[in-house]
């Protein structure tokens, strides 16, 4: 997985706060997702397969960084349903780091604009749970390798693509590249032929003794 290039930023007042030090850990990832838009749109699903941990921890740490005033939770919806979280930093006066980080992001626009792409890409396919991270992890370097000008995907220069079909037949395909070559009947009746010469050498050995 590629990770975005933005700096992880992670201020005095929550780094010695009396939080669990992987929700710690969270808080720089979400300083380094908000930088686009303001704020971070990355689900459990995304943060769990990346910390290697199950979506109710990484809800604990979200609500520890939101109860100790660290981070913002939107919830948008539309029809009555949740469509998207917003997850933003609480930001208080720490000096000058912020500036610097715009700075920063300013300088590696261009990287980081095609990272936050790949990120978006791999949030909706890590939603998967039918399949293997393995096997999703091969569909995404293959799909989202860069151009020579590193300026769009494999997936980007399609017409048309559809995560979920695309998906669906790369697992098709998988299994019929990686079913097992049966032997061939000439193969087989050499190494038949092998193992009644080695019965009955056996058995010559054995009546001679």
């Amino acid at each position: 997985m590629e990770y975005p290039n933005y700096y992880a930023i992670i201020p005095a007042r929550v780094r010695y706060s009396d939080i669990k030090p992987s929700a710690k850990l969270l808080y720089g990832e979400i300083t380094c997702l908000t930088n686009k838009k303001g704020y971070c749109f990355a689900t459990n699903n995304y943060f769990a397969n990346l910390y290697q941990v199950n979506k109710n921890t990484i809800s604990l740490w979200i609500k520890e960084l939101k109860d100790n005033g660290f981070i913002s939770v939107e919830l948008i919806y539309k029809d009555k349903q949740i469509i998207e979280r917003r997850i933003g930093i609480i930001k208080n006066n720490e000096g000058g780091v912020y500036k610097k980080q715009r700075d920063n992001n300013i300088k590696n626009n261009t990287i980081n604009n095609i990272s936050l792409r790949k990120m978006k890409f791999e949030e909706i396919l890590f939603q998967v749970t039918d399949v293997s991270v393995d096997v999703l992890k091969e569909f995404s370097d293959y799909w989202t390798e860069q151009n020579p000008k590193g300026t769009k995907m494999r997936f980007e220069m399609e017409k048309t693509f559809d995560i979920n079909l695309r998906l669906k037949r790369w697992c098709k395909n998988n299994q019929k590249w990686n079913k097992p070559t049966k032997k061939s009947k000439i193969k087989t009746s050499i190494n038949t032929h092998q193992k009644a010469k080695e019965m009955i050498r056996n058995l010559n050995n054995n009546s001679n003794g």
